[in-house]
């Protein structure tokens, strides 16, 4: 992020939307709003996908835009256009407006600034050439072909984006950060007579294609989507039933970003619709949990040097020792609860309003092996990596498919299992937690998170833990 200059000029306005022309039309906004900014963003972005031996698809794109927001209480006014124009500003201005009149408030105070730089400021589209990412995916197909004669299909997709924001605030307070992010995916189809399964593997991260095309890396990827559909390919049907289950590190940890993470952010516990409503300073988990909401890791798909309101994101405790002590929060909703803004305010892109959103989420360390963990398993579930699921805010409810698993007994590793589902409460899973690992990672910078039909990249990760008890659905007669 960096202070700009007072010229009459925005980073990438260019002559049509001039800075004094913002200033104004934004100080004619929020007069009377409690808070309010403009938001300015250009992007520019590519995708590549590759499937059945050939290129399938290459595309490119570029956006820009403006977002102009205003807020009066509990009430928010926001226009957005893709004309970067005083012209446009002005009509969005007489939009916005609206939700002020009458309303005699004081503007909040800008965000606090940083000079730190979590990410580098590389343009992925222009780092290398249009030959070496097509020819990535080639080597790719042609790796996993021949590294096993059961492959049957290989699907590799690419994707990078550069995009840069600028804040504006009615105080003159202009704020800019340059975003890079990059994203490999790798997914192959294995058959063996009459039975087919697949495997998958994804990285990605805030930096250029470099680490991307490094044959090393790329392989490491291919071998573990390779290495899950062979699994799959010997796996029996899952079991049902009430079990002990044990989340590998990781990955898993998406499950704690959707059946916890959510209830966690703070419009949800303003609004009073969360599990986890109203509990502050109480124990909503078992001894030895905690679990931590992270935006300031290095080039980690995630973070942000500042969110998309202007404040530098933060390490910020959630759940301590089992104890909530912290929510996540945009600085409307900290506002309104009276509490500090925690750089959680994000966004999809211009055309959308900013809400509190998890960045990188992850329990920390306990004291446990992972051996030591399973082999304290009578009869249970080993859960490594899991698919799609769905999640209840209000309840907690959560249903997860689990897309690699082990059938564990008597502290002994099984056959692969497939189709087993984990089905419970986020709430009631975590104070069933019994052991936390000494093994946690992250992600390999792959997720997504959607809430109200808006998509922001994220980061899970977690120890191997184990649940006390939940149950799985299975498909085993």
């Amino acid at each position: 992020m960096s202070n700009l200059d007072t010229a009459d000029k925005l980073f990438f306005g260019g002559d049509a939307l001039t800075l004094s022309g913002a200033q104004g039309q934004l100080t004619r906004a929020l007069d009377g709003a409690d808070d309010g900014e403009l938001f300015l963003e250009y992007a520019v972005s590519e995708s590549f996908a590759w499937d059945d031996g050939r290129l399938r698809a290459a595309s490119s794109d570029t956006a820009q835009g403006f977002g102009l927001r205003a807020i009066a209480d509990e009430a928010t006014g926001y226009a957005h256009a893709s004309e970067l124009s005083d012209a446009a500003l002005k009509r969005a201005a007489d939009t916005v407006c609206a939700v002020t009149r009458g309303h005699k408030g004081t503007l909040a105070l800008p965000p606090s600034g940083t000079n730190r730089a979590l990410y580098g400021t590389v343009n992925p589209l222009a780092e290398v050439a249009f030959e070496t990412k097509t020819g990535l995916l080639a080597d790719i197909d042609a790796y996993l072909r021949a590294k096993d004669p059961r492959v049957r299909q290989v699907m590799v997709s690419l994707a990078g984006e550069w995009r840069v924001v600028e804040i504006l605030r009615a105080d003159g307070n202009r704020v800019a950060d340059v975003r890079p992010l990059v994203r490999l995916n790798i997914q192959v189809m294995v058959a063996d007579g009459d039975k087919q399964e697949t495997g998958s593997h994804g990285t990605g991260g805030r930096e250029g294609y470099t680490r991307f095309i490094e044959a090393g890396n790329w392989r490491k990827g291919a071998d573990e989507a390779l290495r899950q559909a062979l699994v799959k390919l010997d796996a029996v049907p899952a079991p049902a039933g009430e079990m002990e289950v044990v989340l590998g590190p990781g990955w898993p940890g998406i499950l704690l970003h959707e059946a916890v993470g959510h209830g966690l952010e703070g419009d949800f516990n303003r609004k009073k619709t969360s599990v986890f409503s109203g509990l502050m300073g109480e124990r909503v988990a078992a001894p030895g949990v905690t679990v931590i909401d992270d935006g300031t890791l290095a080039d980690r798909r995630g973070s942000l040097t500042i969110d998309d309101e202007g404040t530098p994101t933060s390490a910020t405790t959630l759940i301590e020792n089992g104890i909530l002590v912290g929510y996540m929060q945009d600085r409307m909703n900290a506002r309104l609860m009276g509490v500090k803004a925690t750089g959680n305010g994000r966004r999809q892109d211009f055309a959308h309003r900013p809400m509190p959103r998890m960045t990188n989420t992850y329990m920390l360390n306990g004291g446990h092996d992972k051996d030591e963990i399973l082999s304290s398993v009578k009869k249970g579930l080993y859960a490594v990596n899991f698919g799609g699921g769905q999640v209840d805010i209000t309840s907690g409810k959560f249903v997860f498919s689990a897309s690699e698993a082990y059938l564990v007994e008597n502290g002994k590793l099984g056959p692969a299992v497939k189709g087993a589902t984990l089905i419970g409460n986020g709430a009631d899973a975590l104070k069933r937690i019994t052991m936390v690992g000494n093994d946690m990672a992250l992600d390999p910078g792959i997720g997504t998170c959607g809430k109200d039909g808006q998509g922001v990249p994220v980061g899970v990760g977690q120890p191997t833990l184990k649940i006390g008890a939940l149950t799985v659905g299975g498909t085993a007669a």
